[in-house]
């Protein structure tokens, strides 16, 4: 055909292009069908079921994302930029030799990350930024990485810039290598019990309460199997903040752990024999130098700045011995310059020039840390409103810290103890009378429908006034200062306890049974012996536990003095609050509930074994109105009347009327803990700083 052109020598595929319109058009015919498979392919292949290991650590990245973009608002770590992360292998004795971490010898137990090179000796010695922090964290062989400093110097905001460089270069990977980028989480380590659980198995358990992708069912074994494959990655922070025993089996732990671990902690709380995690890098968090102090104050204002800051950065960058050169090492200073000056109405930073009102950097240093407070409560822009302004927390956090310093030799915050600060009068005319008043009506009805009215009303009042009295009596003893009582389900539940108190259970049930089987005895149902002793099964369990406290001064609390504590020390063995890192607000959840639970099951214990006495003899009316009775003043007692964190928070009430504190006490405690204003030390609180609980602790005594 005339203007054909055939196929010429050319590449394979290629079409010659000569002439006529026809030879165009079949050499685009072409390269449009091609083009047309090629789309079919990748529609097919994106098509195509995603393994279910992907599609969770890509929705798992997305949360977490999403979480920490909103926590770096929050801590101010996007908006104005950040100070740079500047950091060096410590010299500090913190972790084994860097042999084990980089593994010259190719023994690896990570690979590099895509797209990374594998971790020297040389890469560690020249220290560097973030990217250099994020390429160690992604080519280490051991996956082991420590991050440590002293109070103050951005270690936290380091590990939180760190995550956000690893979700960031997880989400710009290509999509055939990103599965082998794992997800950075970052959790505390409160209530882990390493004896209990290995590092695997309680990761999995927090991020099926932390993220509603592992909430359904099979989410726990799929988080499992994400941190098997190592597609998780753990930041741990707040190691320092759980006593050393806990500390050093979490260590131990982590070691084993078949993902990568950051640790991030003051230096000081790993320097012990057994508080080093074998195979990590530590590095650590260097102070501010003056040029990222410059840089990052001045920066945001306006060409020219005015003449103070001009002055005060002149000082910054060319007198570094001067206070104000000195103060400004630490990201906590810096922020708070900034924040009390930078962002004020007007307020003349000329001020901390003034060498005769700040000789020294402490003088200097105190100036600022008078202003911490207010900063971390003043309302911001896109920002969400603080739930308390800035002068009820300062209120309240001085009244703390003189709490403190007054009555606590190691400055711990100690909720368990606040009972103590307040009149203890109050508490027990509102708990006596609460009690009496319920007690007193139901006493009132059980007494008219078995002994009649006048038998009622002259015994009615005397129940009410005798239950008041002795729940009143019961609440006094929690305003002594003592230990925190057992915090765990293990610890009024042993398998030692529970073994003897389902002994005592079937041994009772079974003799009384057969009692009554002899002649001359009214029949008596095996069902109903076993049920009238099951309460004594479970008195036995509490009385040689820890819980022994919960049924003292009740018909199930036979044995429950001291005198037994040789034996529910064997039973139970160490108690979970020694082995377990709880936090302070779970631990006073668990008095709130847990204990109260258990008081309400003491109540059915001593219903059930009274009314099915009387039933038995009296008939099944009588038998649940006197069961009723019992088991009521039973719940009362061992319930809220002795309960902690009720106190607790009764108390928070009294302090709410006589010193202007939040009535919701623990509440006002974590949010200042956000703030980085209080630290948790196990189920205790601390300042974050000795030095901010001692300017609050001097500035309350001036104002009184």
């Amino acid at each position: 055909m005339s203007g054909y052109a055939g196929p010429d020598s050319g590449p394979a595929g290629a079409v010659h292009v000569s002439g006529t319109g026809n030879a165009y058009a079949n050499g685009g015919l072409a390269n449009t069908g091609y083009l047309l498979i090629r789309k079919f392919i990748q529609v097919r292949q994106a098509a195509a079921p995603r393994p279910p290991l992907d599609v969770a650590a890509d929705a798992l990245a997305k949360a977490v994302r999403r979480e920490w973009e909103k926590e770096a608002r929050l801590r101010r770590l996007l908006e104005p930029a950040p100070l740079p992360v500047r950091w060096q292998v410590t010299q500090r004795r913190v972790a084994g030799r860097i042999d084990g971490a980089i593994a010259e010898d190719g023994r690896a137990r990570f690979a590099p990350l895509p797209g990374l090179t594998a971790v020297t000796r040389d890469v560690l010695r020249r220290g560097g930024a973030l990217p250099e922090l994020h390429a160690v964290y992604g080519g280490l062989a051991s996956g082991r990485l420590l991050l440590v400093g002293e109070p103050a110097v951005g270690k936290t905001s380091a590990a939180v810039l760190l995550l956000r460089e690893a979700l960031k270069y997880r989400a710009e990977a290509a999509p055939d290598v990103r599965g082998d980028i794992p997800v950075p989480v970052m959790l505390t380590p409160f209530g882990w019990d390493p004896d209990q659980e290995n590092a695997t198995d309680w990761v999995a358990s927090r991020l099926s309460r932390e993220y509603t992708l592992f909430r359904n069912r099979g989410g726990v074994d799929r988080a499992r199997e994400l941190l098997e494959e190592g597609r998780i990655a753990l930041f741990l922070d707040g190691l320092d903040e759980v006593g050393g025993k806990q500390r050093a089996a979490m260590l131990s732990a982590l070691e084993e752990a078949s993902f990568r671990v950051v640790v991030v902690s003051r230096a000081r709380a790993l320097t012990g024999r057994r508080q080093r995690l074998s195979g990590a890098a530590p590095l650590e968090i260097q102070p501010v130098c003056s040029e990222d102090a410059s840089a990052y104050l001045m920066n945001p204002l306006r060409d020219p700045a005015p003449s103070g800051w001009q002055e005060l950065n002149r000082r910054l960058l060319d007198e570094p011995g001067s206070a104000v050169a000195e103060t400004l090492t630490s990201p906590l200073a810096i922020s708070l310059l900034r924040d009390i000056y930078a962002d004020s109405d007007g307020r003349p930073v000329d001020e901390l020039l003034d060498a005769d009102r700040f000789p020294s950097t402490r003088s200097l240093q105190d100036h600022l840390l008078d202003q911490l407070v207010r900063a971390a409560y003043m309302p911001r822009p896109r920002r969400p409103r603080p739930r308390y302004s800035p002068e009820t927390a300062e209120r309240t956090l001085r009244y703390l810290a003189t709490q403190v310093t007054q009555t606590q030799a190691d400055r711990e915050l100690r909720w368990w103890h606040i009972p103590t600060w307040t009149d203890r009068r109050p508490r027990m005319i509102f708990v006596g009378a609460v009690t009496g008043l319920l007690y007193g009506v139901v006493g009132l009805f059980t007494l008219w429908g078995t002994a009649g009215p006048v038998w009622a009303c002259l015994l009615g009042p005397l129940c009410a006034l005798g239950g008041g009295l002795l729940a009143a009596h019961h609440h006094s003893e929690l305003s002594d200062q003592q230990p925190l009582p057992s915090a765990g389900w293990r610890d009024i539940f042993p398998p030692g306890a529970v073994a003897l108190g389902t002994f005592i259970w079937l041994f009772s049930g079974t003799t009384s049974w057969l009692v009554f089987q002899l002649p001359g005895n009214d029949p008596f149902p095996a069902w109903l012996a076993y049920l009238a002793a099951l309460p004594l099964g479970f008195g036995t369990t509490m009385v040689s536990s820890r819980g022994y406290k919960l049924v003292a001064g009740t018909i199930l609390g036979t044995g429950s003095g001291p005198q037994y504590d040789e034996l529910r020390n064997r039973l139970s063995q160490r108690p979970v609050t020694e082995t377990r890192a709880v936090s302070p607000r779970d631990v006073w959840r668990h008095h709130i509930g847990l204990r109260l639970v258990l008081g309400l099951l003491t109540g059915v214990a001593v219903a059930v074994f009274s009314g099915s006495l009387v039933a038995h003899e009296y008939g099944l009316r009588n038998g649940v109105l006197v069961g009723a009775t019992a088991g009521l003043w039973a719940c009362l007692f061992a319930g809220p009347a002795g309960n902690l964190g009720v106190a607790a928070a009764l108390s928070a009430v009294q302090l709410s009327i006589s010193e202007g504190t939040p009535v919701r006490l623990m509440s006002f405690f974590e949010d200042a803990r956000r703030r980085n204003l209080l630290r948790a030390a196990g189920p205790a609180y601390q300042f974050r700083h000795d030095w901010l609980r001692e300017s609050l602790t001097s500035s309350a005594r001036s104002e009184g």
